[in-house]
């Protein structure tokens, strides 16, 4: 991807983002996800045909999708460079997703801070998979960070990092990896084997972004208030692979100490209790202030990331 392809892209995501009257790939790679599960589940039952299957519908969707999106990149081209150009702007944007992002933390964060708990809870159940009904203000803020730190990784620096290596083609087939394991990737009885692949292909997928997510987090706490820098550094050295996630403790511990906050805990996810790790075990607990500052390092990230790939790009253009 060019560079002032790669631009008009952030930018276009940035100020626009992804309205929901508009047709959007991930949507449909979701749909497409259904679909092949009701019929992969009419057709057969049991562990080994459910990892089989699932397996399969995984690699043709992820593949496909990316095929997909090549084929048509490669045709715009062929009737107009400039027509090219517009398809490929508009779906690297939809790539990205730091105005959704931005926009679904601040949203919560509007609720907390005019101290409307209950409007606060239901925001937050946009953007996160636990339970949320009976969390207290602390708690809330405590998702919130968690999830913009996670999501600055799944929604941002990941798509980037595919966009400057692969192109619109390979970002979108790591779409379509990271929807599936949103979908199907989950460890309860339903999915442990259909959506194994998924899971696994999705951690190969973030193995780097992440990482990459955690020391953006921390060199974005460096610009902010210097000092935070070598905590966030510390906290993420720590506990980053504290997580039961090869990669979601990553981002979030560099959080938690570049907010010096503690993290992790026990969460709820349709009423079963579930216990993740402590994450700056010892740091305050989160506060509405704090997840304020959580939302300005991940837009400052955000910018980082697309610096970072814009001289990433210029450089191999020159080598």
């Amino acid at each position: 991807m060019r560079i002032q392809d790669l631009t008009a892209s952030y930018a276009l995501d940035w100020f626009v983002g992804d309205p929901e009257f508009m047709p959007h790939p991930v949507r449909l790679i979701g749909k497409a996800a259904d679909s092949g599960e009701r019929l992969i589940r009419s057709l057969g039952s049991g562990p080994a045909w459910e990892f089989v299957s699932g397996a399969a519908l995984t690699l043709c969707i992820s593949a496909g999708s990316g095929f997909a999106v090549w084929r048509i990149l490669r045709t715009a081209r062929r009737l107009s460079p400039r027509l090219a150009m517009f398809v490929e702007v508009l779906l690297g944007a939809s790539c990205l997703a730091t105005r959704n992002l931005l926009d679904e933390a601040q949203s919560v964060l509007v609720e907390l801070e005019a101290a409307d708990l209950p409007e606060a809870r239901r925001r937050l159940s946009r953007i996160v998979g636990r339970d949320t009904a009976t969390l207290d203000e602390s708690e809330v803020a405590r998702a919130l960070i968690e999830t913009l730190a996670e999501s600055l990784c799944d929604g941002i620096i990941a798509p980037l990092f595919y966009l400057v290596i692969g192109g619109v083609p390979l970002s979108i087939a790591y779409k379509a990896v990271n929807t599936l394991d949103s979908m199907i990737g989950h460890r309860d009885m339903k999915y442990i084997w259909f959506g194994k692949t998924a899971a696994r292909l999705d951690d190969a997928a973030n193995y780097l972004p992440a990482r990459i997510t955690a020391l953006l987090i921390c060199a974005s706490a460096g610009v902010l208030q210097q000092d935070n820098f070598a905590t966030a550094i510390d906290t993420w050295r720590r506990d980053g692979l504290k997580h039961a996630s090869p990669n979601a403790g990553q981002p979030e511990s560099a959080m938690a100490g570049a907010l010096r906050v503690q993290l992790g805990g026990l969460n709820a996810y349709r009423g079963e209790q579930v216990q993740a790790p402590l994450l700056g075990e010892g740091f305050r607990r989160p506060s509405t202030a704090r997840a304020r500052q959580a939302l300005t390092i991940a837009a400052v990230a955000s910018c980082l990331g697309f610096v970072a790939s814009c001289i990433f790009l210029a450089g191999r253009k020159n080598a």
